[in-house]
């Protein structure tokens, strides 16, 4: 019988601070021998594994101890679970799981093991049962932003509809809104009206399929008004498209779908008014200048932002970006993301991210290069953005959005170029507080899940959850 012992090898090898050189000539045998061992791609022999013995005191039966029957079956045994219901691995796939990468099945029972009691403390906090699990499902904000990762930001379908949208060559910037109104009208029968702020105090836009008609709050500005005018084009005239698209969900949550729906249409309003290659031409040559492109197209900062999120079409991608959009408070509003960066999903972004500062110098772009943990370096800008204001009591309701490319493409980004000579600092970021494996981060705001020593009573770190 043939005996793999690859992951538990290569352990070996680390913990006794070893090259493979090293431990090929402890064990007299090559280096390839020594590789393909650890790649499971040789069999281990009975006299190297006696050689392991002798060379490091490890008794052979623990080492090819292939079966780890313990392991297996607590494996089996988790994925017994109803959450694995369509998806359960058997009992082959588990063994070559346990065989060729042991870390990772230990490293998935401790995650159940982490989902199940964290489940078990929300049903008794509910009160519910284990067969009412509404509570664990995913939010609305996180299926749309799971989904739209999933299509790496970009639809094809609806660039193709959005393309085909005006019948002539597209209107001047400033006639936008004039004829979306006029094909509103023309098309589909519908009439435009801008109401005061007091007859639609909690809206921004309206439509009333009985009356035929489209209400927008005069509290939008222009490129806010042509947006949502787009927005419910998509909305009714691209419905069979879009519905095609959410086919492709697998949710029934009636709130989950809906809310993709209407980011769906948003998409397809951005595309129509920032067609993919005059958007993507422009954006290249005045090297990503968002203030440049919202006067260019006629449409807000952040809409201009958005859409750069967007490009993604194979063989004519632009520069693949993260959107992550805060409020004063920290907590994370909105967030879009074609790159490896992770990305928040409750509560606060990262305090070390300036994107937070940016609310000290509202309007201007603060541009910064951050490290995450796993060493993965990026570009982040960031700037503020006004919501619509209606009175003199709904002032400054301000928002933040950063944006943010790997450091392989700042080369492209005009907003790198002023803090880009020489070395630049890279300030070390995490994914939020709670998850961030950096002990002694002194903007640390809660204790993480994942770093559990001990307090040293003797010792006062630079917060107090760290020694």
């Amino acid at each position: 019988m043939k005996t793999f012992i690859g992951p538990r090898l290569r352990r070996l090898r680390r913990d006794a601070n070893q090259t493979q050189a090293e431990m090929a000539k402890a064990l007299g045998i090559s280096n390839s021998y020594v590789n393909m061992l650890e790649k499971n791609e040789r069999s281990v022999s009975v006299p190297v594994l006696l050689r392991l013995f002798e060379a490091y005191g490890v008794d052979w039966r623990d080492i090819a101890d292939e079966d780890d029957t313990a392991t297996l079956n607590a494996l089996r045994a988790a994925f017994q679970d109803p959450l694995f219901h369509d998806h359960s691995p058997d009992l082959p796939q588990l063994r070559a799981l346990l065989s060729h990468a042991p870390d990772v099945a230990r490293s998935f029972l401790q995650l159940h093991h982490a989902y199940r009691a964290a489940t078990d403390q929300l049903l008794v906090l509910s009160n519910a049962s284990e067969t009412d699990l509404d509570i664990l499902r995913a939010s609305p904000e996180a299926i749309v932003h799971d989904f739209f990762r999933d299509n790496r930001n970009h639809f094809p379908e609806l660039e193709a509809a959005a393309q085909e949208f005006w019948a002539g060559p597209m209107p001047e910037a400033d006639d936008i809104y004039g004829a979306l109104k006029a094909r509103l009208k023309d098309k589909l029968g519908l009439r435009t009206r801008i109401v005061p702020v007091g007859d639609m105090p909690e809206a921004l836009r309206e439509y009333d399929e009985d009356r035929r008609e489209v209400r927008l709050s005069e509290g939008l500005d222009h490129p806010n008004r042509a947006f949502q005018l787009a927005h419910t084009s998509g909305l009714i005239e691209q419905s069979a498209v879009i519905d095609a698209l959410l086919s492709r969900l697998d949710l029934d949550d009636p709130s989950g779908r809906n809310r993709c729906r209407v980011e769906l249409a948003n998409y397809f309003a951005a595309a129509v008014l920032m067609p993919y290659d005059a958007f993507r031409a422009e954006a290249l040559a005045c090297k990503y200048d968002f203030a440049h492109l919202s006067l260019r197209f006629g449409v807000s900062f952040e809409q201009a932002c958005h859409r750069a999120t967007t490009l993604q079409r194979d063989g004519a991608e632009g520069v693949p970006f993260f959107f992550l959009r805060i409020d004063k408070a920290g907590n994370v509003t909105k967030r879009f993301n074609s790159t490896g960066f992770h990305l928040a999903e409750y509560g606060g972004a990262c305090p070390r991210l300036d994107l937070h500062t940016s609310f000290r110098s509202p309007g201007s772009i603060v541009p910064q290069f951050v490290e995450m943990p796993d060493g993965g370096r990026f570009f982040v800008f960031a700037r503020t953005v006004n919501r619509p204001r209606f009175s003199r009591h709904t002032q400054d309701k301000r928002l933040a959005i950063a944006m943010g490319c790997s450091i392989e493409h700042v080369a492209a980004i005009g907003y790198a170029e002023d803090i880009q000579q020489g070395s630049p600092r890279f300030a070390e970021v995490g994914i939020n507080c709670r998850i961030c494996p950096r002990a002694n981060c002194d903007q640390r705001a809660h204790n993480a899940m994942i770093l559990n020593e001990p307090v040293d009573v003797r010792r006062r770190g630079p917060t107090r959850y760290a020694n």
